[in-house]
């Protein structure tokens, strides 16, 4: 188990107490004092003609009962919410629905009482907790894709998310006293930050994304196993009201601890936790995702611990070039020098200082041996991929668009970017050459060829949790052109090739990426285009 998820298991019982430890509806094992307590409940207040079953829902798991004071690795409370009813099987194999349950001691609601009409006399009697009307004899409970929290560290939404439960009542004089086993799984999200833009920030939702269902309507079988009937969703979305303060360097489950019913099982997800951000991006508020992958073996009527520390990546502001320079556009002038020339803002107006000729080391690799003549770099550009293979990334690269990771650069928080597969998975479906471009013939660097994907795979989403690993993302970082910034966090990314332009002197060879196209083409050496970050 990873080092940063603990697993909280429901069943156990607490030593010296007289309710359970996650799904104890009423233990038998409680004081004689409350038994006689229960006897007198039952018999001033019982309705002639029905049967009680009364119990203590045990902390860790809740249903539409409400799990409450969880810490980290370690148990929590239940209580019966005013409204919860259960489900019992009668003497005929049928199942009928208490009413909504009271509670024998005020101060005390993990310990409910329920009262039904019908007949009940054996030994024992099946018991089922669960959020859907039971009208047959097949039970099932909705694990909902849309779940909702009310407050940090609060489980209210348990039942109504999605939490079920199995027991037998045992007859125990005129009544009948049962343990409720919970059988959803449940997860617990711990998030902690140390970066400002998300200190500044609120926890507007958490996105779980899974390789496999985990949400939907299920049949519970006799053991409350679970068998998917209809609306599979490999997403639940916890949304937390009007957000979660995160501006906790270590773990603090008051200022946002998070909580969603899933299926049991062992999943892969994509976790991604949705932020509100209304300070640091120049155009005004902005909501955007810290993702992580987590692979968890969520085992029935247990809470499993997530914590996660959310960092945006942080690109750094110095690694705009023109084509192949050795210095980069604004070198010993950058963003964060004594003396900076370098626009961070779109909205700032050009600087001039740019390099303006070839006596400048900041200026463009002039380089160029003729007509359809290879032309590689030599310089700042020389390790990039060449047109070639740029051409690979951009027709076979599944490339994904992604309008929501967040990512910062020269002081301000931005998102956007798109994902494609590396170098090693297109290799492995040979689908990747540095001698010939995607078409399977022409080499781009001596024949130019333009390349242009506007497929709607772009467009399908993010790579699965299941293939993360085979994709790399690169950030719609904009770029320089005379002196001025532009696009970033907007349109796209422009990012330079080791290939020059073969028919002229003036071009290279670039990739170009936004929401609806991917494009490998030639344009002018003298922009201050991307070096860097494949793979």
């Amino acid at each position: 188990m990873n080092k940063f998820m603990k697993r909280t298991t429901i069943g156990s019982v607490m030593r010296g107490m007289c309710y359970g430890f996650a799904a104890l509806l009423f233990a038998a094992s409680c004081a004689n004092d409350d038994v006689a307590q229960d006897e007198k409940q039952k018999k001033d207040n019982t309705p002639a003609g029905t049967t009680v079953f009364t119990g203590t829902s045990l902390p860790d798991a809740t249903t539409r009962t409400a799990i409450l004071n969880h810490t980290k690795g370690a148990s929590a409370s239940v209580n019966w919410s005013s409204t919860d009813k259960i489900w019992v099987k009668d003497d005929g194999g049928n199942w009928q629905q208490s009413g909504a349950v009271t509670f024998p001691f005020a101060t005390n609601k993990a310990q409910g009482t329920f009262v039904l009409s019908g007949t009940y006399t054996g030994a024992t009697h099946d018991i089922l907790y669960t959020n859907k009307y039971v009208t047959g004899t097949q039970p099932q409970v909705e694990i909902k894709a849309a779940q909702t929290q009310s407050a940090p560290n609060n489980f209210d939404h348990a039942g109504e998310s999605g939490d079920f439960g199995i027991a037998a009542g045992n007859k125990t004089g005129d009544i009948y006293k049962f343990t409720l086993n919970h059988k959803a799984a449940y997860l617990c999200f711990i998030p902690r930050s140390s970066n400002p833009y998300v200190n500044r920030s609120k926890l507007i939702k958490v996105e779980i994304m899974s390789n496999d269902d985990i949400a939907g309507t299920y049949d519970i079988a006799a053991n409350g196993a679970l068998i998917l009937a209809s609306g599979g969703s490999k997403i639940i979305t916890v949304t937390t009201g009007s957000g979660f303060d995160i501006d906790n360097s270590a773990d603090d489950m008051s200022k946002n601890a998070t909580y969603a019913v899933v299926a049991p099982g062992t999943h892969k997800f994509r976790i991604r936790y949705w932020l509100r951000n209304t300070t640091d991006n120049p155009n005004g508020p902005i909501e955007g995702t810290v993702s992580k992958i987590v692979t968890l073996n969520c085992t029935a009527g247990s809470i499993h611990d997530i914590t996660a520390n959310l960092n945006p990546y942080d690109y750094d502001g110095t690694k705009y070039y023109m084509w192949d320079a050795q210095q980069n556009y604004w070198s010993g002038h950058e963003w964060n020098s004594a003396a900076p020339w370098q626009p961070t803002l779109t909205s700032q107006p050009a600087n001039s200082n740019y390099a303006q000729d070839n006596t400048d080391p900041r200026y463009w690799n002039t380089s160029y041996p003729g007509y359809g003549i290879s032309n590689p770099a030599t310089h700042s550009c020389k390790d990039l991929p060449n047109a070639n293979e740029l051409s690979w990334y951009c027709m076979y690269g599944d490339p994904r668009w992604d309008a929501d990771e967040l990512w910062t650069t020269m002081g301000h928080l931005y998102k956007r970017g798109m994902w494609f597969k590396k170098k090693s998975v297109l290799q492995s479906e040979h689908h990747y050459d540095t001698e010939k471009s995607a078409d399977g013939s022409t080499d781009m660097r001596t024949t130019y060829k333009d390349n242009n994907n506007t497929n709607s795979s772009i467009n399908t989403g993010l790579p699965s949790a299941a293939d993360a690993n085979n994709y790399f993302y690169l950030p719609a970082l904009g770029a320089y052109s005379s002196g001025q910034l532009y696009y970033i966090g907007d349109f796209g990314g422009y990012y330079w090739s080791s290939s020059a332009y073969p028919w002229a002197s003036y071009g290279a060879y670039y990739l170009y990426f936004g929401s609806g196209k991917v494009y490998v083409g030639y344009q002018y050496r003298g922009y201050g285009f991307r070096v860097g970050g494949f793979e």
